[in-house]
């Protein structure tokens, strides 16, 4: 059985626990999360789904 995760909400999920640990700022996530919108708007944002794609389909192929 295979569990699919948004790869936002694994994202949303790793800032929380660097909020909780300390190692990450709100300022630092403020700063990535304008990134991400900011790059969702370009014209590159259909090359980095692509490329995400890729390396998710990658990842989920290996065998350990």
């Amino acid at each position: 059985m295979a569990i699919s995760i948004s790869v936002v909400v694994l994202l949303l999920i790793m800032a929380v626990v660097f909020l909780r640990s300390g190692a990450l700022r709100v300022s630092h996530a403020m700063v990535c999360v304008l990134l991400g919108f900011l790059l969702s708007s370009t014209s590159i944002a259909p090359t980095l789904a692509h490329g995400l794609s890729a390396t998710t389909t990658f990842v989920s192929g290996v065998r350990p």
